[in-house]
């Protein structure tokens, strides 16, 4: 404990207990459904997971077939199989069949996003990750 805690209390709480009941009417006002919250903590989860984040930093520049994401990650086909049926669950990555090859690509540009400024937030130059349009890829 520093001199200033025990002086002052710990700078997480109030030192003054004294609620401002409009502020928190406001902002209670604003509130989302709880569930909105549980699919926001469920989208965290699945990015907070090392190999899904992985994954979807490979899939940030361009789409990939199953197998050609597994062989960049280090991983078997199986594992990241798994990995992307739940992020293509939680909207996180979106799929098209050529064939019999299954490409995987990022929902939308908001998970982009999230990734980038995830990197830069990390110190990282999320810039540096070009997000190119869904190329039409055929099996070799």
């Amino acid at each position: 404990m520093t001199a200033r805690e025990r002086d002052q209390g710990p700078a997480e709480t109030c030192q003054v207990r004294s609620v401002n009941r409009g502020d928190v009417s406001r902002v209670r006002g604003r509130l989302l459904a709880t569930e909105v919250y549980a699919d926001l903590a469920a989208l965290f989860a699945a990015l907070g997971d090392p190999t899904r984040a992985r994954i979807v930093h490979v899939l940030l520049s361009q789409e990939m077939c199953t197998c050609d994401v597994a062989a960049a990650i280090g991983l078997t086909e199986s594992a990241v199989s798994q990995h992307l049926r739940l992020l293509r669950n939680l909207r996180l990555v979106k799929n098209r069949r050529a064939g019999k090859v299954v490409y995987y690509s990022l929902d939308d540009e908001h998970v982009a996003q999230l990734v980038r400024i995830g990197l830069v937030h990390l110190g990282h130059d999320g810039g540096l990750i070009p997000v190119s349009p869904q190329r039409a890829t055929t099996p070799a």
